[in-house]
């Protein structure tokens, strides 16, 4: 049976990452914001430990700065796919996309 709550030290081990970096990426990530009890103990869920396994792959694997994986977060919709692109953004996309295949057709 799973637990509902885990402590920064079973959550250290899960995932294998330092305390100090679990409580240095809580105060960097919005996404990432464990509740603590009577006691003052974080208390981590499920979800928690997914968005620190995320981190920690873009952080420590793909090497993304803090700015870089803030991003990543923030683009990702709740259902792990990308949100919808902004239309400005498709806009200058599409611009791009005319540039480079103008360019090709000169080389």
């Amino acid at each position: 049976m799973k637990k509902l709550y885990y402590s920064i030290g079973e959550v250290s081990e899960i995932t294998d990452v330092d305390a100090h970096v679990l409580r240095y990426w809580e105060s960097v990530f919005d996404e990432l914001s464990p509740k603590k009890n009577k006691a003052g103990n974080r208390t981590y869920k499920e979800s928690d430990i997914e968005t620190i396994l995320k981190l920690k792959e873009l952080i420590q694997e793909k090497k993304y700065s803090t700015k870089g994986a803030r991003q990543v977060l923030k683009n990702e919709g709740t259902d792990g796919e990308d949100k919808e692109v902004p239309v400005s953004l498709k806009k200058d996309l599409k611009e791009m996309r005319v540039f480079l295949k103008n360019l090709l057709e000169k080389l």
